[in-house]
């Protein structure tokens, strides 16, 4: 299988300071990857790379997406080509309806307006995005506008932080269901790297490798419930 997407030596800077100081790390075509690492060791850095938020600085490395070098290439692009990030703290958006966003984004705009019933967010439509909302009412918007993009690389950051336990439920078998349907529909292969600390979302989704990062480069690679194992019983060493 081939990659969807390939990290090569990347260094990164945000806010003047060196954060990833040479990763390397392989997301293959139609299978998930999870990121483990403590706070602090680059791992929202790094997705924010992939996504080419304005905040990070590329100095050194490259990012490969489907075999072409991204790393210059502007957010909107990347998110053009089939790029989609769920945020571990998006911002509220002031005058930006929810449902407005989705008419505006989504392909099929209809189909993406009747899924929010799917992610109980059907009465959000008309409320300013993330303005108001829950942890677990956010990151059920942000896969709902996940699910109206139809990205074929998914970039999440913790999607089970700060949510009680029914919505790490819904969106865990929401992120399982973004996967497989991609899988199955007009031979598309979606694949996904996933940060979490605490493993649970690993319940819903099958992942293939694990990868922990640690000072800014990845320490550890292996498979990711043995990782997990390593972690909870000897946490992240010196």
């Amino acid at each position: 299988m081939t990659d969807m997407l390939k990290i090569v030596d990347l260094h990164v800077e945000a806010g003047g300071r060196p954060i990833l100081k040479g990763v390397d790390l392989t997301v293959k075509e139609g299978e998930t990857s999870i990121l483990f690492g403590p706070n602090g060791s680059g791992k929202s850095t790094l997705l924010a790379s992939i996504m080419g938020y304005s905040t990070i600085n590329v100095t050194g490395g490259k990012i490969l997406y489907k075999g072409k070098n991204i790393t210059d290439m502007p957010v909107d692009e990347r998110a053009k080509m089939g790029i989609g990030m769920m945020m571990q703290r998006p911002p509220n958006i002031y005058g930006v309806k929810l449902g407005d966003l989705l008419r505006a984004t989504a392909d099929d705009a209809e189909t993406a307006i009747a899924e929010a019933d799917r992610f109980r967010m059907e009465r959000f439509m008309d409320r300013e995005i993330n303005v108001g909302f829950s942890g677990g009412e956010i990151k059920r918007s942000e896969l709902l506008q996940l699910t109206a993009q139809r990205p074929e690389l998914l970039l999440l950051d913790e999607p089970e932080s700060g949510v009680d336990l029914e919505s790490i439920d819904l969106i865990g078998r929401k992120v399982h269901d973004i996967l497989e349907e991609g899988r199955d529909t007009n031979g598309r292969h979606v694949s996904s790297l996933v940060i979490t600390h605490t493993g649970q979302i690993m319940d819903y989704i099958g992942a293939k490798n694990g990868y922990v990062m640690k000072d800014g480069v990845v320490d550890r690679v292996g498979d990711p419930m043995d990782l997990l194992k390593e972690i909870r019983l000897y946490g992240y060493g010196e």
